[in-house]
């Protein structure tokens, strides 16, 4: 039976919350001036020495310390007045449902009374200060990144904006994710799984060959490494929908990586990671024993290979048996492959043979 949600204004609900946690601060930042404190707010630090990997939850989370912005700090005034700004620019762009890129908060930030930044990378570290401090995303305070959201193809119907669509009519590329997919509703969905891919070749490819016919699937291209709006679109897809998400990449280091920050998420973004990570998510990309096993063409390793290699070895994420031991044949043989290397058997042969057999679909 396809899987049906009722639209509830989802997008007013969620951004009345978000309106409320910044109303919040600055209620706290008025009774500090009332009562001739300094304004200060406590934001969780994202220093590596506070970055943990929970084994429970299965992704990194920031740890117990914090740091303090201070208006009563010299050092600190200039940067908690900038951080008020954002939080201010940010309710306004919600309260009129507007959206602003990075790069243009950067530049409206030469008009605040508290000063322009240096750089956008002074204004990036503000706003992630203003996330740590709320757990909130970005996108949720109504700014998003530069750039193209990722593409889904299947029986997935959605309602953005009052607009309905329909995954499968969407145009050839399907669905575009966009950086406000937590305003997003699942309106309908006949699908029973999702499969990610890493690169948009073999997206198109699975889309030709009907691969979300044949496995009753959503197709999800993720232009390398996955955006922050596709790995919450994953979230969302498995925790709301229910379905199993497996993700296939290329054989090599930076394929496992990009595996593994939808898995378990990534360190930079500990403090958001229990709304992107899909612990439960399955990796199905190419492994040192398909290269074997296929007879697949493949690249010598290059020595930044061999590094990442050792590195992600003794990275806690990678500890089970399964990804140590395709680590070290991977060593053994300096060999990797890409996903496009199954079509030395034909165009159609990733969907005919290689992936039923991964999704244990085949016999």
């Amino acid at each position: 039976m396809p899987r049906k949600r009722k639209v509830k204004a989802r997008e007013g609900v969620h951004r009345q919350k978000v309106e409320e946690s910044l109303a919040n601060l600055g209620k706290e930042v008025v009774d500090d001036i009332t009562k001739a404190r300094p304004p200060r707010l406590k934001i969780p630090s994202r220093s590596t020495s506070n970055i943990i990997y929970d084994e429970t939850n299965r992704y990194f989370v920031l740890g117990p310390h914090y740091g303090v912005r201070s208006a009563g700090s010299l050092k600190q005034v200039k940067k908690f007045a900038q951080l008020m700004c954002t939080a201010d620019f940010c309710r306004d762009l919600i309260r009129s449902g507007k959206f602003a890129t990075l790069r243009e908060m950067y530049y409206t930030a030469e008009g605040w009374d508290a000063g322009p930044f240096r750089d956008q990378g002074e204004s990036n570290v503000i706003l992630e200060d203003l996330e740590a401090a709320f757990g909130l995303k970005r996108e949720s305070l109504g700014l998003t990144p530069e750039e193209d959201g990722a593409s889904v193809y299947g029986k997935l119907v959605v309602n953005e904006g009052g607009v309905t669509i329909d995954a499968t009519k969407a145009g050839r590329a399907g669905y575009t994710i966009p950086p406000t997919i937590d305003d997003v509703d699942f309106i309908r969905c006949r699908a029973k799984r999702v499969i990610a891919i890493e690169t948009m070749g073999m997206y198109h490819r699975l889309v030709q060959e009907k691969a979300w016919k044949k496995f009753d699937a959503l197709i999800v291209g993720l232009k390398g490494q996955a955006a922050r709006a596709t790995r919450r679109f994953l979230k969302r897809a498995h925790e709301e929908l229910g379905l199993p998400i497996a993700i296939f990449t290329d054989g090599d280091p930076f394929g496992f990586h990009i595996a593994m920050v939808i898995i378990s998420g990534s360190a930079k973004l500990a403090y958001i990671n229990h709304e992107l990570a899909v612990p439960d998510a399955r990796f199905i990309g190419v492994t040192a024993s398909d290269i074997v096993k296929y007879n697949l063409p493949t690249d010598k390793l290059r020595e930044l290979d061999i590094a990442r290699l050792k590195q992600i070895q003794k990275d806690p994420r990678y500890s089970n048996e399964f990804w140590q031991d395709e680590i070290k044949r991977m060593l053994e043989l300096k060999k990797k492959a890409e996903q496009q290397a199954f079509s030395k058997y034909g165009l159609s042969y990733v969907v005919k043979e290689y992936l039923p057999e991964k999704l244990g679909l085949k016999g």
